[in-house]
């Protein structure tokens, strides 16, 4: 469940936060799921119990080894993903740097992509045009914008997919 409280001293709680996944052995064994009454799948616990508070202003680092869990508690923090129990409370906005640039079209150029990312993290027609210019300068890419994103390097992708993210309201905290 994922809620906001205005009221609330704290940017984000987390209380009792689990996250469960069904593993199936095979495709069919999720099929017959449907029509099963016993499980036909194991369940991997990603997270279990978690309970935190972040304070307004604020730095939560988190450390793990592969497999831990630390995506999986990113995406459920910035709504990507949804609990399996547990509450989370985000006073505010949050914006997921987990795979910068998800989305992109390597078929338009950087300039589409530009719009099209800043749209889908919530920003108008106005407010893009109005951050269209920072987010140029800040990607350092120069002409390439108006390239196709398949003709960019590794860095340049990143880049400018870093620039949208960070244009997009400096209000955002970034997770």
């Amino acid at each position: 469940m994922r809620c906001e409280d205005p009221s609330s001293r704290h940017a984000v709680v987390v209380r009792g936060l689990s996250k469960d996944y069904r593993i199936f052995s095979t495709p069919r064994d999720r099929f017959l799921q449907f029509f099963s009454r016993r499980p036909r799948y194991q369940v991997h616990s990603a997270l279990r119990s978690l309970d935190f508070q972040v304070a307004p202003g604020e730095v939560l680092g988190i450390l793990g080894r592969n497999g831990s869990g630390k995506s999986t508690l990113l995406q459920i923090l910035s709504g990507v993903l949804q609990p399996t129990a547990g509450e989370v409370s985000v006073n505010g906005r949050l914006a997921a740097l987990l795979e910068l640039g998800a989305g992109f079209n390597p078929e338009f150029t950087g300039r589409e992509n530009v719009r099209i990312n800043a749209t889908i993290l919530g920003l108008s027609d106005r407010e893009i045009d109005a951050r269209m210019a920072e987010i140029e300068a800040f990607a350092e890419i120069g002409d390439f914008i108006d390239r196709q994103v398949k003709l960019y390097s590794s860095g340049m992708y990143v880049r400018l997919a870093f620039a949208v993210a960070s244009c997009v309201d400096r209000s955002v905290e970034w997770v």
